[in-house]
């Protein structure tokens, strides 16, 4: 064993003078903390106009000091304007440079004799549409009598509620003599009226046969969130995804939508984005629209008879006919469990993957599903390990091989392999990864009614490196308030400790004649690498200040903070076949929280 310590040393030797006389001086470039500090944002990342702003809710800085590898985040909206400036602030400190907005649902409603607009379940009248008042009649009455002026044959034969704490333009109206905005008070709401077949009929001839109309009534607000949004992401040079309207749940199987109100649906969606196109068509940072409503990635025998993805179809068809360029953002999950009927080995995922975006999507973030205990964070030869405790709760005191079909880092795999292969078809949808920054238990004290759990940064690093080789971008769900719940927060813990590195990517890799591996991850530059496997005596160190060579140039398909790191192997010394666990530790000490796997033969 001292004989092949002294030939590692040797051949270390060799490769700095080698690397001294051929290798561009890239590994003296600052490192990346002191780097980045110096530009203030994020590899890659468009730059605020202006470092800092004021406006009545204070200053803000818009730099990005602490850029991590995940660059956006799922938002709720809220009804106090000065925390969505709080909010992007700190989003963008962390290098984020997207919001993803939660959004709200089109509910059938049943009407009682007194015209007034119920529960769900049919139980009482709903408060936020009792206030709804037109001369001196409900608005579900108002809009009856007004077809009915127009025709004694025009009848209402569904209503529909949707909220949302925007507010309209009049784009959102198609017919003005019969549609309008009904102030009351600090409220606002807006009557939509169109035919029941769902033509959204644009000749507007209410009077020469009687029909059958459904009416949406909006409750909505006096101030335009979305407006506002757009305005603090130009600041912060930053994109938003507001989202779509969500589609009614099937009454008997919640997870599905229901295709009996996709004529009403799409005629909403096109009011709304008509009214977006007229506003917002020209705004860089409208970075494209969000469809919320759920869906588990699998394989179906037939695409076309799934009632989810026949809503996705039309209601993407939308989209592209009233904001041409900005791309739909979709984020299902994944179930791995096999003691779970309905769920999907990776083979299967892969063939849903390619059904999901023939739907018209742009851009698929599949969630990792770790958060809700779903998918596993494992590599292939730990499989006979037993499952981290936190996933206990979801499938038992068992083995990772036991209790999923696959990792994470399976299914990102197969989806990355499902995106070439529809690239060579046309079709340039994206692959990002959601990764769900939760637990799945806990005492609910991060979001109301909520049962999930906090998790750390620690974990969240690990789910970095498992999506990380297959993905263009790293989004998580959610910020609110996930992020921002427990002592420290999560979002604490990015912000100390942001540049850690993440290696998420090892191969073999020749620089000359001599061998090496490539590491591929973030914060890599200047840090030591160890190598170790089963059998193996005792880690190999090679620090790549000193033998080694690092490139920060971004890689075409991988997140702009990725770099490059090669340092030099002596494969004489690693058994065949062997299971090589790399792992990299920064100049300041700190060793990445999860390691990287490779094996030659695999």
């Amino acid at each position: 064993m001292r004989g092949l310590f002294l030939l590692l040393g040797a051949v270390l030797l060799t490769a700095v003078a080698a690397m001294i006389l051929v290798i561009p001086d890239s590994s003296r470039e600052p490192s990346s903390g002191a780097r980045t500090a110096a530009t203030g944002s994020a590899p890659g990342s468009p730059t605020p106009s202006t470092s800092v702003f004021s406006d009545p809710c204070g200053t803000f800085d818009t730099t990005s000091p602490t850029p991590y590898a995940v660059t956006g985040y799922w938002l709720v909206p809220t009804s106090d304007h000065c925390t969505w400036r709080s909010q992007l602030q700190a989003i963008h400190r962390v290098g984020g440079d997207t919001v993803v907005r939660l959004g709200y649902g089109l509910s059938p409603r049943p009407v009682d004799q007194d015209g007034r607009v119920m529960t769900s379940d049919g139980a009482a009248p709903d408060p936020r549409y009792t206030r709804c008042v037109e001369n001196g009649m409900t608005c579900a009455q108002a809009a009856e009598s007004a077809l009915k002026a127009a025709n004694p044959g025009n009848r209402i034969t569904w209503t529909y509620v949707y909220r949302t704490d925007e507010a309209y333009g009049p784009g959102l109206f198609r017919c003005p003599q019969m549609e309008h905005t009904i102030p009351i008070g600090d409220q606002v709401y807006y009557r939509v009226i169109a035919p029941d077949d769902g033509s959204d009929d644009p000749t507007c001839d209410f009077t020469s046969r009687g029909r059958g109309y459904h009416l949406v009534l909006i409750e909505a607000a006096a101030q335009d969130s979305l407006t506002e949004i757009l305005d603090l992401a130009d600041r912060f040079a930053m994109k938003v995804f507001p989202a779509l309207p969500v589609a009614p749940r099937d009454r008997l199987e919640s997870t599905k939508a229901d295709p009996r109100h996709i004529g009403t649906l799409t005629t909403l969606t096109r009011r709304i984005l008509q009214d977006y196109g007229d506003r917002f068509r020209d705004r860089a940072s409208l970075g494209g629209v969000y469809q919320p409503f759920e869906l588990q990635l699998r394989e179906w025998p037939d695409p076309a008879k799934v009632p989810t993805l026949q809503v996705y179809a039309q209601q993407h068809d939308i989209v592209q006919q009233e904001l041409p360029g900005k791309p739909i953002l979709v984020s299902p999950y994944l179930d791995a469990r096999k003691g779970k009927a309905f769920t999907a080995t990776p083979a299967q995922v892969k063939e849903g993957f390619k059904a999901l975006a023939r739907t018209g999507v742009g851009i698929i973030a599949p969630q990792d599903s770790r958060g809700t205990g779903k998918v596993g964070l494992y590599w292939p030869n730990l499989k006979g390990q037993a499952v981290d405790d936190r996933l206990k709760p979801v499938v038992g005191d068992t083995s990772y091989g036991d209790a999923y079909h696959g990792s994470t880092r399976d299914y990102y795999r197969v989806m990355a392999e499902a995106l070439a292969e529809l690239r060579t078809e046309g079709d340039e949808v994206q692959l990002w990864a959601n990764v769900e920054a939760f637990e799945p238990e806990g005492d609910g004290a991060c979001e109301a009614g909520g049962k999930r759990g906090v998790t750390d940064k620690k974990r969240l690093d690990a789910a970095v490196a498992f999506a990380g080789p297959y993905v263009s971008k790293i989004i998580s769900y959610k910020w609110s308030s996930f992020f921002t719940c427990g002592s420290p927060t999560l979002a604490e813990q990015v912000e100390r400790d942001w540049d850690r590195p993440i290696p998420i990517q090892v191969v073999p890799g020749s620089r000359g004649i001599q061998g090496g591996i490539e590491i591929r991850g973030y914060n890599l530059a200047g840090g030591t690498v160890t190598l170790s496997w089963f059998g193996a005596e005792e880690p190999r160190t090679v620090d790549s200040a000193e033998a080694g060579w690092s490139d920060r140039t971004p890689i075409p398909g991988l997140p702009a903070g990725v770099q490059r790191l090669w340092v030099p192997v002596d494969w004489e010394s690693v058994p065949a076949g062997a299971w090589i666990r790399v792992d990299v530790t920064s100049e300041d000490g700190r060793q990445s929280n999860a390691p990287v796997y490779l094996n030659r033969e695999t």
